[in-house]
């Protein structure tokens, strides 16, 4: 249970600069991906991009990225 708790925490949302630092883009390259490319993102507050990093590894690992 610990275990799960703690693997959890480590998937909290992280803004559009961590994200682009991930991925080793500029944070504009990250938008563009989000319409053009499908990156998975959350919308808060009608303002600020939100990623959880599991869904990022996910898009990566099935190819998306380069459609």
């Amino acid at each position: 249970m610990e275990e799960i708790m703690k693997e959890s925490m480590k998937d909290n949302y992280i803004g559009i600069d961590e994200v682009a630092e991930y991925l080793g883009v500029k944070a504009s390259t990250v938008r563009t991906w989000i319409k053009s490319k499908g990156l998975p993102a959350h919308k808060i507050g009608g303002k600020l991009w939100k990623f959880k990093k599991s869904e990022i590894d996910e898009w990566i690992d099935s190819d998306k990225c380069n459609h």
